[in-house]
């Protein structure tokens, strides 16, 4: 008797240091959030989404991204493939041999999972439901069918909760979510790099061995736009401490320039002055009435706006 007595407490002990563990903070989790919370927001301000609810399913579909569908098919979400015209990917889950969704990118997984909800009749009346009632959001989700787990809800709730993810769902501009960048934040043990503001824009400095994909990941931006806005290609090698602007260039810089000059130096190009106001390369050969043949020269004066 005494035995079975304790039998019984043990089990209980280890079932009830199982379900703490769920709600102790995890530096992996972490990691994540802080590499995919910028997108994260995106999505809110695109489709609507809580931040929050995004981050949290992420995080517990995708194991914080180590799962074999986040790993092999980038998708963070578990989404079946129910009529999907992709590519996808085969594994056993609720049956054997099911199909799932395969993405190019961490980032096209975020997209489609706000299509899906977004889309899908069953998920509608969520958006009816405030972006700061993330309660209600888990348990809309868990109602309308997302997942089998009785409990998937509550552990949405308690990520939330535990990592703050409601902080998230206030953000109301672009601006807001790379402001929640800084450097103090790591990822993956590495300090993120500091981040900088001008001409109505933000940017960073590349570090040694930086490249548009790292920096995307870093960001939680496509690294596809990165370079876009930077006006390069994706796959461009990166120089240290070159100027890497994470959203579209303005046409002109800022008003302080309005009646002054810039006057080219020896080793400047076009395409580094625009990056170093932050303009955009063909506005600065508009705006100085120059085709893009013109060959630079030391001491020429360009406007600026």
């Amino acid at each position: 008797m005494i035995k079975k007595t304790y039998l019984v407490a043990f089990v209980a002990f280890c079932l009830s240091s199982v379900a703490s563990a769920q709600s102790v903070w995890n530096a992996r989790y972490q990691n994540y959030i802080n590499q995919y919370k910028d997108c994260a927001i995106e999505q809110m301000l695109k489709w609507k989404i809580p931040a929050s609810i995004t981050l949290a399913q992420g995080l517990l579909e995708s194991g914080a991204g180590d799962s074999d569908l986040a790993r092999r098919a980038n998708n963070h979400f578990g989404i079946k493939c129910h009529g999907w015209t992709g590519r996808t990917i085969y594994k056993d889950d609720d049956a054997r041999n099911e199909c799932f969704r395969s993405y190019n990118s961490a980032f096209e997984s975020y997209e489609d999972h706000s299509r899906f909800l977004a889309s899908g009749q069953r998920y509608r009346g969520l958006f009816s439901l405030k972006i700061t009632d993330y309660k209600s959001w888990a348990r809309g989700l868990k109602a309308a069918g997302y997942a089998t787990n009785p409990k998937y809800a509550d552990r949405l709730i308690d990520i939330i909760q535990l990592y703050h993810l409601y902080e998230y769902d206030k953000a109301r501009s672009y601006d807001k979510t790379l402001t929640a960048h800084t450097k103090d934040h790591t990822l993956n043990g590495q300090p993120l790099h500091p981040m900088g503001k001008y001409n109505k824009n933000y940017f960073i400095y590349a570090r040694k061995g930086d490249t548009f994909r790292s920096i995307g990941e870093e960001i939680g931006i496509s690294y596809k736009k990165i370079a876009r806005y930077n006006e390069r290609d994706r796959d461009d090698r990166l120089q240290e401490g070159e100027v890497i602007w994470l959203k579209k260039k303005q046409k002109r810089a800022p008003k302080e320039y309005k009646d002054r000059l810039h006057y080219i130096r020896e080793g400047e190009s076009m395409y580094s002055i625009a990056q170093k106001y932050g303009i955009r390369l063909e506005s600065l050969y508009k705006m100085n009435h120059l085709s893009p043949d013109y060959e630079i020269r030391v001491g020429d004066g360009l406007k600026l706006r």
